[in-house]
């Protein structure tokens, strides 16, 4: 299975990924009657009216107590927000943390309209990345009742801030999602600190799927900003959005690093430098063919400055050596 960076090529390139971030509201001052004055402050904010992706506005009355959520990066951030009991539906490849394998499942892409109503959610967290297949889908949910909230498809890290702040907010937890955001920003801030003070700019080659459909991400895509902001060169910026590229553009490009952003073929990394011309390329020579976790830098939610973290261990490995 080629996971979810596959699954949303194959559905028209869908989105890839991350815009400006949303001002926070200040936490509670703390004194002798914090627990009151938080209280207070969670039960200020229902009844809210809420405005979706797509501009539809959803009024919630108080915060939901069940809730289906159509995609990964929307599951991630639920459960980080410690919503484990109100989660009643989850996405068949949501996978982490362990607890959403044990969640009733409603599909994938193509989802079970039926299912999700008879689990009588109070609110639905859908996707923008979901649009064009799923939106009929969508409309029956809404026609039968249902609130559905559509997340945006986060551009950038600024966006997912933002997006983890929304679903806090649309379920009692905004503190919790503050703090989550802070937590991201400050090892964000610690990892680019650290690659900032390498001497020399390496190149690196992405590549999303293997031979013999090679995609790698261009400019303007969510991979192009980590890179941008971990100091390293993507040798494929010359082209916009994600692409195929050939095997023969790749060894004439010759990059220092070679990022494998998959698993779902065996052994991948030794395939990869064992590819006819690959023994060329500086990251085969140099032993710095990496395979890096999908779902980390894919899935726009709480793990993403872990995954920003785990490519620059990858390309810059040296700067992590303290």
């Amino acid at each position: 299975m080629k996971k979810m960076w596959q699954l949303w090529i194959a559905s028209a390139l869908a989105v890839l990924l991350l815009v400006g971030c949303g001002q926070k509201e200040e936490t509670p001052v703390k004194n002798n009657d914090n627990a009151q004055q938080e209280t207070a402050v969670e039960k200020a904010e229902f009844p809210l009216t809420i405005t979706d992706a797509v501009g539809n506005d959803i009024t919630l009355e108080k915060a939901p107590k069940t809730i289906v959520s159509m995609m990964p990066s929307n599951t991630e951030i639920l459960f980080a927000l410690g919503l484990n009991d109100e989660i009643v539906g989850v996405n068949d490849y949501d996978d982490y943390p362990a607890e959403a394998l044990e969640k009733e499942k409603i599909g994938g892409m193509e989802f079970n309209v039926e299912k999700i109503i008879s689990m009588n959610p109070d609110i639905v967290f859908a996707h923008e990345s979901m649009l064009g297949m799923g939106e009929a889908g969508l409309q029956q949910l809404r026609d039968a009742g249902v609130k559905v909230f559509v997340v945006k498809n986060a551009a950038d890290f600024n966006e997912t801030y933002t997006t983890i702040e929304e679903i806090g907010r649309a379920t009692g937890k905004l503190t919790e999602a503050q703090k989550i955001v802070d937590d991201m920003k400050a090892k964000v801030a610690d990892v680019t600190a650290k690659v900032a003070k390498v001497e020399k700019k390496k190149t690196v080659f992405i590549e999303t799927s293997d031979v013999p459909e090679i995609y790698t991400p261009g400019k303007g895509t969510f991979m192009q900003e980590i890179l941008n902001m971990l100091n390293a060169e993507n040798i494929a910026a010359d082209q916009e959005g994600w692409f195929k590229i050939e095997s023969e553009e790749i060894v004439s490009r010759n990059p220092d690093v070679i990022l494998v952003m998959y698993s779902y073929v065996d052994g991948i990394v030794e395939s990869v430098k064992s590819r006819p011309g690959f023994d060329t390329i500086n990251a085969v020579k140099n032993n710095e063919v990496v395979q890096v976790d999908e779902n980390i830098t894919s899935r726009t939610g709480p793990r993403l400055a872990d995954g920003l973290e785990e490519v620059a261990k990858a390309i810059y490995p040296e700067a992590f050596s303290e």
